[in-house]
């Protein structure tokens, strides 16, 4: 009668290998293994007639194509009267990717299909290393972390990954892990797990790809302390505003919590505008607070939480960059722009939204002068710009000669504006963001200007009896020793 079973192998190590799993290879004529190259093979009862699939890791181009391969013969032996018995090293739902696929693939054909649960990697690694799984244990596999560029768990928890099965493997998941992981952290390499050679190496990840790495090895990621993650920052916010938690917090609301939201915001500039890092980090970490406070607001009165902030960008990034995620093909930074604006109008229509000027998504409360770039910006993606730069100078002396001309107070305000916005446009033209260039400005004149009072303090003269002639000395003095 037409059936499968698929049999784990256990980790290796012969007296591994269950007793269910000993009854079914000793009653089959013939066993189809994924692979010869596992230690119990060797030890296997009786004179079993073998067949492998080793020879597709060498001919098929990829792992998925492997796969549908195996699903396809396992399938067409399983439809023979004396069915087929299926042997994977491990459990045969831990990390081999075609089981899943045989038994959908069987249920879906009719063909009754059963699995003989094997030992996997896992349990010998939670003896070797003296671990509790349930205290936040992550599993993952090699091959799917390395081909991201941020590990998908929570550093707040260990992880374990399996199919470390070689120096090429461990490098590419090293680079990975070091977007979340400090180069230092301590992390232990575990060979052959519950077999006789076994082995565990505790070492710095920078390190984890410069040993000889086996085909049975694993890698275990110490949580990194203290809190690190989203979640747990979450959790810390939750309990600020949860009862028992801190007065202040507690009565905070989103109109509350604007002028932090702001004052953060510019202390992050300020930072990187002082090029100081560990400013930056801090800054950084004090706007997240906002963010996450909102978020939790949010939370409580059911309007959204932060699982939705993070999908909604997520998905918005990726629609908007079809050039990334998609097909589309860009010749540069200015095509970029013009397809997301196309796109964010294709959206405004799906949703029926009115139509809309270009310059609505331009926050009203923004400064003058970033504000004067961003509108800039937007006309520019449909068109509305000079022809060269000369356009741009000569659009600058032109509100130049108006301004010398205006007479009224009305006009000369009106025409500092046209002015200003002339100067932001000619930035633009030179790649240059005119709210930075002049926050730059800004910190050049008080860094020069406090040299002056710094001088007359020294003197023990007062700032305004230094005269402007030696003022503009000190000035000059202070910039040549920049």
């Amino acid at each position: 009668m037409a059936h499968i079973i698929v049999v784990g192998l256990g980790p290796g190590a012969p007296e591994q290998l269950t007793r269910e799993a000993w009854e079914v290879l000793s009653g089959a004529d013939e066993v189809w293994l994924r692979t010869l190259h596992h230690p119990v093979v060797a030890n296997f009862p009786g004179d079993l007639t073998l067949h492998s699939f080793d020879a597709l890791y060498e001919e098929a181009e990829t792992f998925e194509e492997i796969y549908v391969l195996i699903v396809e013969r396992i399938l067409a032996l399983g439809r023979r009267d004396a069915g087929v018995v299926y042997a994977v090293p491990g459990h045969p739902l831990v990390g081999e990717a075609a089981v899943p696929l045989i038994l959908a693939a069987a249920r879906e054909a009719g063909i009754p299909a059963r699995v003989v649960a094997g030992l996997s990697f896992i349990e010998p690694v939670l003896t070797a290393l003296e671990l509790d799984a349930l205290e936040g244990l992550q599993i993952a596999d090699a091959l799917e972390v390395l081909a991201l560029h941020h590990p998908p768990f929570n550093p707040d928890f260990p992880v374990l990954i399996g199919q470390v099965y070689s120096r090429a493997v461990a490098s590419e998941l090293k680079l990975t892990l070091m977007n979340q992981y400090p180069d230092e952290h301590n992390v232990a390499l575990v060979e052959a797990a519950g077999t006789a050679a076994q082995m565990v190496a505790w070492l710095p990840l920078y390190e984890s790809d410069r040993r000889e790495v086996g085909p049975l090895n694993s890698l275990y990621i110490p949580s990194l302390s203290p809190v690190s993650s989203c979640e747990g920052f979450q959790e810390t916010i939750a309990r600020l505003r949860a009862p028992g938690g801190c007065p202040w917090d507690r009565e905070q609301t989103h109109e509350s919590l604007r002028a932090n939201l702001l004052e953060e915001s510019y202390e992050v500039l300020d930072a990187i505008d002082s090029r100081d890092t560990a400013a930056l980090r801090e800054e950084l970490g004090d706007l997240l607070l906002q963010i996450v406070l909102h978020a939790q607001i949010a939370t409580e009165e059911g309007d959204f939480r932060m699982a939705d902030i993070i999908a909604g960008i997520d998905a918005k990034l990726k629609r908007r960059h079809p050039h990334v995620w998609g097909r589309v093909q860009v010749s540069g930074p200015d095509e970029v722009s013009h397809n997301w604006e196309e796109i964010k109008r294709q959206e405004r229509e799906a949703h029926g939204q009115r139509e809309r000027s270009l310059l609505d998504g331009v926050p009203k409360s923004m400064p003058a002068l970033a504000q004067t770039y961003a509108y800039a910006c937007r006309a520019k993606g449909v068109g509305f710009e000079w022809p060269d730069m000369e356009s741009v100078v000569a659009k600058v002396h032109e509100e130049w000669a108006e301004l010398e001309a205006a007479e009224t107070e009305e006009e000369v305000a009106a025409e500092v504006g046209d002015l200003l916005a002339a100067v932001v446009n000619l930035a633009r033209w030179r790649g240059v963001e005119p709210e930075s260039a002049l926050r730059e400005s800004n910190l050049r004149f008080a860094r020069r200007f406090r040299h002056i009072e710094a001088e007359a303090r020294r003197r023990g003269i007062p700032l305004e009896q230094l005269g402007m002639e030696e003022m503009e000395r000190l000035w000059e003095e202070a910039k040549s020793s920049e």
